[in-house]
């Protein structure tokens, strides 16, 4: 008898543990499909990717995208603010089903979340005000730098890789909240330079028709991809599906034109 209460307890423990690997990584997706919306976290003004349009509706080509990606899922997308510093907390804590927002791919974020197919590249690079002077890295000695806390400018600047360059800098702030006002500061001459995504920077620019130029001496090359909780490869694959289908049914390239002019997304 002892012997058979074991063997059963044995066997619950089992499925206990499998059930909760499932709920992890293959229920990702059953969770999701389940309650039926898909909560999207982003930095609304982070433009072109996710920002507030006059009327304060939330917008964007990431906003876009997500939209089609839901409704081919069958869910309901869900679009939530959050505060940029606090993504991975808002993620692990599930009051967002996933960070969508221009999200770059870091070696950090590959070992702490599970992250989607690239979708669009991009370069954390500089922009300074037209005839300035500052035409390169080696031009910013002594000057006073201006980037967005818990960005992935702020991470490729304080990368190994960029050691250098940061140290040469005169003065760093990285208390912005966003890039809207980081270009704020450099406007009024508190900083002589924005670290910041170029995909923003340019649509920005041309958007306030402001006298800045983008240097082409880039800190690093990167790609954005959508990111989830660890383990949820289940979900992310369903989003990687969704993407593939959109690309090659042409609803990827007439989103991308509308925002960009051109299909830029990197989608296979």
């Amino acid at each position: 008898m002892k012997k058979r209460v074991f063997c059963f307890i044995m066997v619950v423990i089992v499925a206990l543990s499998l059930t909760a690997c499932g709920s992890k990584g293959e229920g990702s997706w059953e969770y999701i499909e389940k309650k039926g919306t898909f909560i999207l976290g982003l930095d609304d003004s982070f433009p072109p990717m996710g920002f507030r349009d006059d009327d304060n509706n939330i917008v964007g080509f990431d906003v876009d995208l997500a939209k089609a990606v839901c409704e081919k899922l069958g869910v309901e997308l869900v679009l939530q603010p959050i505060k940029w510093t606090a993504k991975e907390q808002e993620l692990n804590t599930k009051n967002i089903d996933c960070i969508w927002n221009g999200f770059s791919v870091t070696e950090e974020r590959l070992a702490n979340l599970t992250m989607s197919i690239p979708y669009m590249e991009n370069t954390i690079a500089m922009v300074v005000v037209k005839d300035s002077g500052i035409k390169n890295k080696a031009d910013m000695a002594g000057k006073r730098l201006a980037v967005q806390g818990g960005s992935s400018a702020e991470e490729a600047l304080n990368s190994d890789e960029n050691k250098d360059f940061r140290e040469s800098l005169g003065e760093i702030n990285a208390s912005f909240k966003d890039y809207v006002t980081a270009l704020m500061d450099l406007e009024t001459g508190n900083s002589d330079a924005v670290l910041m995504d170029s995909v923003v920077a340019n649509y920005m620019i041309n958007e306030a028709g402001k006298n800045y130029v983008i240097l082409d001496d880039s800190l690093v090359a990167e790609e954005y991809a959508i990111g989830f909780r660890k383990g949820e490869e289940a979900l992310a694959e369903a989003v990687n599906k969704a993407l593939r289908e959109l690309k090659n049914d042409g609803t990827v390239e007439r989103i991308a034109t509308e925002w960009f002019g051109s299909d830029i997304t990197i989608i296979k």
